[in-house]
């Protein structure tokens, strides 16, 4: 096979590195399991998650006590999605281009703007899997967060649901859309005014860094979420469930419960995300850690109002796994192939080239998956 991308190598890193500097938020921020190796859809990948053993006391003797076996935790995560972005060119358009080098700046930017896409592709992704299996919410529904000047306190809230559910404090990220960063940006001088924030990256270039234990990202992709229909109903239980329980059946009530709608219980000021809905009286599915607060039978449940979200998370907490896509044995018509490996994201794209009759096609290709593994280290804040 010839090695017919070669002369391309300079155009695909440059235009890699156009997308490594414009890094979406929750991409950056979650744990990646990315490599070249090829997946299919609907194939599952195993994330591997190693555990330290258990405290142990001290002895002295002759020799350490033989402890320290572990099983590997791991989590699975389902390929879902396999993508590809088209770029194709015949002999008339490259013609009409020109030979002075004006081919090569098209073609980078076309490279650039397919690992865009797909990049974007993802972010999308993850920031939903992210807020549909978070454990709860703070904030004011359709109010983006941080618009009271001078008032950090939506910071507060969300650490301390991620402190109230066990979250380590040492490498967790905030992902806010753009409503939320523009009240960042535009209200919160503390953090611009560089006599106090001690910095002035916020003032000159818009970088908000670290603040309060969290590592700020901004980012496009997340959704606005639109409430189910939900109304009137309340909780149907043979007995009072204890706190931590994460299955609630409800009746009275009609209309849809949807994943990600945010829920409250008469008597409970927690705001707890659904992971699993219903279409009618069923049984609803809220995340880990459960139910704060025991609930009684008749408690009248309400459904809160449709927002934007914004993400607070542990690493570890949100998974996505990369892989080249699948291709049959033996290879298929493609003239050569090759993946190139973004050091800042950790995302390996594909390219391939087809050659056809008097056009050549190149493909930018990615499979994928996300899964938010640990909801209890995931929150939602409101906007």
């Amino acid at each position: 096979m010839a090695n017919t991308l070669t002369g391309l190598i300079p155009t695909l890193y440059e235009a890699m590195n156009t997308v490594s500097r414009e890094l979406v938020g929750v991409i950056p921020g979650c744990r990646r399991d990315s490599n070249a190796e090829r997946a299919a859809v609907d194939q599952v990948i195993r994330v591997n998650i190693g555990e330290a053993g258990a405290i142990e006391d001290i002895t002295p003797g002759i020799n350490p006590a033989s402890t320290g076996d572990t099983t590997v935790g791991y989590t699975d995560v389902k390929i879902t999605k396999s993508k590809a972005v088209p770029i194709r060119w015949n002999g008339e358009e490259q013609k009409a281009i020109g030979t002075s080098g004006q081919y090569n700046k098209v073609l980078a930017d076309q490279f650039t703007d397919a690992m865009r896409k797909l990049t974007n592709a993802i972010e999308v992704d993850l920031a939903a899997a992210g807020y549909k299996g978070a454990s709860r919410a703070y904030g004011t529904a359709g109010t983006a967060p941080f618009g009271t000047a001078a008032d950090l306190s939506d910071f507060a809230q969300i650490a301390k649901i991620l402190d109230d559910n066990g979250c380590p404090r040492t490498d967790r990220q905030l992902a806010l859309n753009s409503a939320a960063m523009a009240n960042l940006r535009g209200k919160q001088s503390v953090l611009f005014k560089v006599n106090e924030a001690g910095s002035d990256q916020m003032l000159r270039e818009g970088v908000a860094g670290r603040i309060q234990g969290f590592a700020i990202r901004d980012s496009a992709g997340f959704r606005a979420h639109t409430k189910g229909t939900g109304a009137s109903y309340q909780t149907n239980l043979g007995e009072a469930l204890a706190a931590g329980a994460l299955s609630v059946a409800i009746d009275t009530g009609s209309g849809t419960v949807l994943a990600g709608d945010v829920v409250t219980f008469n008597g409970d000021t927690n705001k707890y995300i659904v992971n699993t809905g219903v279409s009618a009286a069923g049984s609803i599915v809220i995340a880990k850690p459960g139910l704060l607060v025991a609930l009684a039978d008749g408690v009248a449940m309400t459904v809160g109002n449709s927002f934007t979200p914004n993400l607070a998370f542990d690493r570890n907490a949100l998974v996505l796994v990369a892989r080249a896509p699948a291709v049959p044995d033996g290879g298929d018509s493609a003239d050569d192939a090759m993946t190139l490996t973004d050091p800042i994201s950790g995302l390996t794209f594909e390219v391939r080239v087809y050659r056809q009759y008097r056009q050549v096609k190149y493909e930018v290709a990615l499979a994928w998956g996300v899964a938010a593994v640990k909801p209890e280290h995931i929150a939602v804040l409101l906007g």
